[in-house]
């Protein structure tokens, strides 16, 4: 489904009034560019949008006065009150009936689809996020990974494409012989099943505590991880055991949050698919030797080498990195692979496609680093050696108790009191972490993100349920033929516009891996529609026709709302 919005079909006629105009003129801009030059003015007095004519100049070789005079003479069109010639721009005013009824029918034929597209048929992408330890508990550090990786799926869905959810879990490495050396010293299968991760962290802990006093403890460690490396029977079944427990753990705290994977293929998923990346480096003559270790020289590219394997013939994270995005491409033939991965691995990630560049890969250009800021908490940076860690299950079980003490202030008669704090408490955190720009670091913090005033989830999800309410008593009043001429005036103007951008805000939000403009946008409409709500009367038995346009611009702004909402991974309450 695709839909045109104001800004589109404005250039689309501009771009046909040129031709028309200058028949014989070479190099004129076409729709696709006109769009890109046409702005909001600053000041609603001069214009919805405005067109500067200065890149029209070259080809016309006319004065620009002259060539926005001529544009102003020429142009017609209903969808257009007026257009006025000042400065070398044209400015376009809007005719407001025409674009209020032309915007919500565009929603109401819609629905909660209003901005989805088909554009992504027949291609697929995926997306590695959340990337969760095994054995350690699922702490706030794995929010942002977790929610732009999660809002990133549903934008690229609701855009028609196919799209893969890999967790690409940490499930390698000495620390897991360490921990099943452990369990067989101190642990016991009853305690480990009933205390789960928690009880897994004691033990490790308790390891690294008794290998201070005994560093011989180190060598058994390491004895079983490589029994693990050999795929020996009862390794095996310990960490696969210790596997399923976290696994069990964290899926608490993705149902919480409604995210869903198609694959858990981790690091040890690798193991046996390494050999063909360090066969394939050498015969193309990529490897060399560097103080034992094997090597992908990048000096030409201004980088670090790219370890492959260490001095001691040990593979390394790179390894099976390059291993995991070579498998990934053979079995779901990705037209691009989304890496949702803090900033900090911003080198490790450019290492990895240039070397996947270097062995002949040209779907390497299709790799891409989605890169993150750092999250911190009531002004603390997270540490786990220091203990200060915040376990994410703690955090939003915290915010669902907070956002049900406030609904019992607020709104004490309200039936669904449990689910709605669920929602509420749960989205506030969500869209606390998803309303800045996703490179920005974040400090959480409640007073903020439980606000139910300013930019904040529950103020969002407040219009939503004011929206819901209106909608449930306009039941009473007669559906009548809507008079679209009551909706003119400045603050339903202004909810209009910000719906009929909302498509463009979806793709460009894909464009550039950015679910922040979703809700920002989203953001901004509660705003306008909450402004409208206090300055105009939604609901007139003496104007029925005059109610019920209004009612279709409540409906509106409800269905935009939810589904922008939805794409960044919150609920919308219908009652609040």
């Amino acid at each position: 489904m695709s839909f045109m919005d104001m800004k589109t079909k404005l250039a689309g006629l501009m771009a046909q009034c040129l031709t028309d105009t200058w028949q014989d003129a070479q190099g004129l801009p076409t729709a696709e560019e006109i769009r890109g030059l046409l702005a909001v003015p600053p000041d609603p007095k001069m214009g919805d949008y405005a067109l500067p004519v200065f890149r029209l100049a070259k080809a016309l070789r006319m004065p620009t006065a002259k060539i926005a005079t001529t544009v102003v003479e020429k142009w017609s069109h209903e969808d257009v009150a007026r257009a006025e010639a000042v400065n070398g721009y044209v400015n376009f005013f809007l005719n407001r009936v025409n674009f209020a009824a032309e915007t919500l029918e565009s929603v109401l034929k819609a629905g909660e689809n209003y901005g989805s597209s088909d554009m992504g048929n027949g291609k697929t992408i995926c997306l590695d996020y959340s990337s969760i330890n095994i054995a350690k508990r699922f702490h706030i550090g794995h929010l942002s990974t977790t929610m732009i990786g999660h809002s990133l799926r549903r934008i690229y869905d609701f855009l028609g494409y196919k799209t893969v959810g890999i967790n690409h879990l940490g499930d390698w490495g000495t620390q897991f012989g360490k921990m099943i050396c452990a369990y067989k010293l101190w642990g016991n299968e009853e305690e480990v099943e009933k205390g789960g991760v928690n009880e897994l962290v004691r033990l490790y802990v308790k390891f690294h505590e008794e290998a201070e006093k005994d560093p011989a403890l180190d060598d058994q460690g390491r004895a079983w991880f490589k029994k693990i490396e050999d795929g020996d029977k009862e390794a095996m079944r310990i960490f696969n055991w210790f596997k399923a427990l976290t696994l069990r753990d964290t899926e608490r705290v993705y149902k919480l949050l409604g995210v869903t994977f198609d694959s858990y293929a981790g690091e040890s998923f690798y193991n046996d698919k390494m050999d063909r990346v360090i066969n394939e480096l050498k015969e193309k003559n990529l490897l060399t030797i560097s103080e034992g270790a094997s090597i992908v020289d990048l000096s030409e590219d201004n980088m670090s080498p790219c370890i492959i394997l260490r001095s001691d013939g040990a593979t390394l994270y790179a390894t099976r990195d390059l291993a995991a995005a070579i498998y990934r491409h053979d079995t779901y033939h990705f037209d691009k692979c989304l890496y949702v991965v803090a900033y900090q691995q911003d080198l490790h990630f450019r290492q990895i496609f240039r070397v996947l560049e270097k062995m002949g890969y040209e779907w390497a250009k299709d790799c891409v680093h989605v890169a993150f800021g750092m999250i911190s908490y009531e002004g603390q940076a997270l540490s786990t050696r220091k203990g200060h860690v915040v376990y994410l299950e703690d955090l939003l079980n915290k915010a669902v108790e907070k956002a049900r003490e406030i609904i019992e202030e607020k709104s004490p008669n309200l039936p669904n009191k449990d689910e709605v704090a669920r929602q509420v408490g749960v989205g506030a955190v969500v869209y606390f972490d998803l309303h800045n720009d996703r490179n920005k670091d974040i400090d959480f913090r409640w007073e903020r993100a439980l606000n139910f005033d300013g930019e904040t989830g529950p103020y969002v999800q407040y219009t939503h349920a004011r929206c819901c309410s209106v909608l449930r008593k306009a039941e009473a009043f007669a559906a009548a033929e809507p008079d679209y001429s009551v909706i003119t005036d400045d603050e339903a103007q202004d909810v209009l516009m910000l719906i009929s951008h909302f498509p463009q805000v979806v793709r460009k939000a894909m464009e550039q891996s950015e679910p922040s403009m979703i809700t920002r946008h989203t953001t901004q409409l509660a705003q306008a529609y909450n402004k409208y709500y206090f300055e105009h009367r939604i609901m007139d038995e003496s104007d029925p026709v005059g109610t019920a346009a209004r009612v279709n611009l409540t409906r509106a702004v409800r269905d935009v709302i939810k589904t922008g909402l939805y794409l960044i991974g919150v609920e919308a309450p219908e009652r609040m």
